[in-house]
């Protein structure tokens, strides 16, 4: 048997102490993080006892939405949301309804403190592209969680949960457009068991 030996100078692998491809490496995980905060993160759980098939009606829970700490025009964005949602699911809205909906919301500051340690210096003859030193960049974001509540109206208990967590948009543009994002991942886990396209 024939003993088979590699030798390095046919195989290139780029090293980290490549200052370039230090600085790719970083530029692709920094891309790589932010491109996975537009994402929605979803669970739901549900009363297992539950014909979920009877429900046929909705009204929203105005105690439970009064008490969620949101200002007054996202939070009519999230219930014009979750109306079309339901309406889309065959529910009709009605004074004696079928089903109560309520929201919660929670929201928290995040800080990402990306290092680096190396920086684009000056080009010119004699320097380098790039200078070693310590480089810090900070962003803060907003994650928020919300709750979606759907509760038997004749025994008033809690029959379904669906709740998404994502990073928030302070643009006011697009807001909308985000907690629309945020609804539709919620209500597609509704009913338990649906299957998702």
């Amino acid at each position: 048997m024939k003993k088979l030996t590699l030798n390095r100078k046919h195989f290139s692998f780029p090293s980290l102490s490549n200052k370039k491809s230090y600085v790719v490496l970083l530029t692709l995980l920094f891309l790589v993080s932010v491109m996975s905060c537009t994402s929605v993160r979803v669970a739901s759980d549900y009363d297992k006892e539950v014909d979920f098939s009877k429900y046929k009606t909705f009204a929203f829970y105005k105690p439970g939405i009064d008490k969620a700490e949101i200002n007054d025009l996202d939070k009519r964005r999230m219930l014009r949301a979750i109306e079309s949602e339901l309406l889309a699911k065959g529910f009709t809205k009605s004074e004696s309804p079928d089903l109560l909906v309520s929201i919660f919301t929670k929201s928290r500051e995040k800080v990402n403190i990306y290092q680096s340690g190396y920086y684009p210096y000056g080009y010119g003859w004699g320097w380098s592209p790039y200078y070693y030193g310590n480089y810090n960049t900070v962003n803060t974001s907003t994650e928020g969680v919300l709750y979606v509540d759907l509760i038997d109206a004749s025994r008033k208990e809690l029959v379904w949960q669906g709740v998404g967590t994502g990073y928030l948009s302070s643009s006011s543009n697009k807001k909308e457009e985000r907690i629309k994002e945020f609804v539709t991942s919620i209500m597609e886990k509704y009913p338990p068991g649906a299957k998702t396209e």
